[in-house]
């Protein structure tokens, strides 16, 4: 992943397009959310931390496009995203998942990425390095002798070993490798296990601190060349890099380009009295809202602050409807965009033409076999009419439903491929109607298959 990346609004949705078939009204409201952040980074500064990120609901049922706009639109942006289940939360003072984890992990993952950035840039200079020891190692101390002629002997004898090296020929030799040991266990017992509310935030400050004290033991191993060239690559890397410049671009980053996909918002919508494992849905709903307002939660990393970080709430809203939030909440999210149903079309769409698409992916899988497949025009028509068909008929899992139609088509290819051969196998429209005309017109035996 590289430094975060500046696109028009009508390049996002361009990129969009490319993975996700249809739901434009979507595509533009968050294209212009990314689009916004960049904007107020322009504004002068006294200005800059007035303008509040404007955080999106996005409406409609499961399988249509909702999360996987969220994570596309991240990866675009190269921003920490993470994606969390609003329903996962309880309210303080119960055991449960604490709503401030969501920013801890966030900037968690923030740190993995700064890192990741980093270790690419140095990369190479860390591979020379460690092909230096490395032929230290195999040249042992003739490598530091005196002598004219020994030492001219010694170089010669260091350009054939860098040149076997590099071609692969040592990998098969061992060299004895001083790695360090940490005495985990040591760690691990004192690791709260089965604590709410914050704890595997404590757990994991404890561990670092007790990692730290213990002192670092090194043993010798036999490794083969391969190995150690890749365990001395890592600690290079880890002496190149400043772990306290990447905590400090993290948390930057954490704060001013994070995106929080809070998938599921519906199902803590709704008053009192719910049923089933929910604690007290309002009283989630108060505890996610200081969150969105803007605050400082409290990471391993440092204080991070939520004031500009940009979430995009999501749900099926079936039951209830975005509403019943409680209004501060509801005013937190002033851009709502409701997404469409798919039709029989857009399956057929989405069948064919995005860059992953499904069709692509079995072609490939299958190829893995040596096996050619292919699927006619009319077989891709025949799976998008039944999935459009079982989504009226039973639930409405939108896209999902042609995972389950394709593999239940496929079924008996999948499991006979390695036995197949090279024969060329052609999926038609009616191979499509005899593997589902059966199972389709049998209602109930179609509500435990598909």
């Amino acid at each position: 992943m590289g430094e975060e990346k500046q696109f028009t609004p009508r390049e996002i949705v361009s990129e969009l397009d490319k993975y996700i078939i249809g739901q434009h009204e979507a595509k533009r409201a968050v294209a212009i959310a990314v689009r916004n952040r960049w904007r107020r980074q322009q504004v002068p500064e006294e200005l800059r931390d007035e303008i509040a990120p404007k955080n999106i609901i996005m409406i409609g049922p499961t399988g249509i496009g909702k999360t996987e706009i969220a994570r596309r639109l991240a990866r675009l942006a190269a921003a920490p995203f993470i994606k969390v289940e609003a329903s996962k939360f309880t309210e303080v003072g119960y055991v449960g998942k604490d709503v401030e984890s969501m920013i801890r992990e966030l900037t968690e993952l923030s740190v993995k990425m700064i890192r990741e950035e980093r270790q690419e840039k140095i990369k190479v200079r860390a591979q020379e390095v460690a092909e230096e020891r490395l032929l230290e190692m195999l040249l042992g101390q003739a490598s530091r002798r005196t002598d004219p002629e020994e030492k001219k002997g010694n170089d010669e004898a260091r350009v054939e070993l860098r040149k076997l090296f590099r071609e692969g020929k040592l990998d098969d030799r061992t060299v004895d490798l001083e790695i360090s040991a940490q005495p985990l266990q040591m760690v691990e017992i004192i690791s709260p296990v089965g604590m709410g509310m914050g704890m595997e935030e404590v757990g994991a400050n404890l561990k670092e601190m007790f990692s730290n004290l213990i002192p670092k033991q090194k043993k010798k191993r036999k490794v083969k060349i391969g190995e150690a060239f890749r365990l001395l690559v890592q600690e290079e890397v880890g002496r190149m890099i400043d772990m306290e410049e990447v905590v400090r671009q993290a948390i930057t980053r954490t704060e001013q380009n994070g995106i929080v996909f809070l998938d599921e918002i519906d199902k803590i919508a709704g008053r009192e009295g719910g049923h089933g494992p929910d604690v007290s849905r309002e009283g989630v709903q108060r505890d996610i809202l200081p969150i969105v307002e803007g605050s400082t939660v409290s990471t391993r990393y440092g204080m991070v602050r939520t004031d500009h970080i940009l979430f995009i709430a999501a749900g099926a809203f079936h039951v209830s409807k975005p509403s019943d939030l409680i209004p501060e909440l509801q005013g937190r999210f002033p851009i709502r965009v409701e997404l469409k149903p798919l039709t029989k079309e857009d399956f057929l769409r989405i069948l064919k033409e995005p860059q992953n698409s499904l069709i692509r992916q079995y072609v490939a899988l299958m190829k893995t076999e040596g096996v050619p497949l292919e699927f006619t025009e009319d077989a891709a028509e025949e799976i998008a009419r039944y999935a459009a068909l079982v989504n009226e008929r039973m639930e409405n899992i939108g896209a999902r439903r042609l995972h389950t139609i394709l593999e239940k088509v496929l079924d008996e290819v999948l499991f006979s491929a390695s036995e197949i051969g090279k024969k060329k196998v052609v999926i038609d429209g009616k191979y499509v109607r005899d593997r589902l005309e059966g199972v389709v017109k049998d209602v109930d035996l179609s509500r435990y298959i598909l």
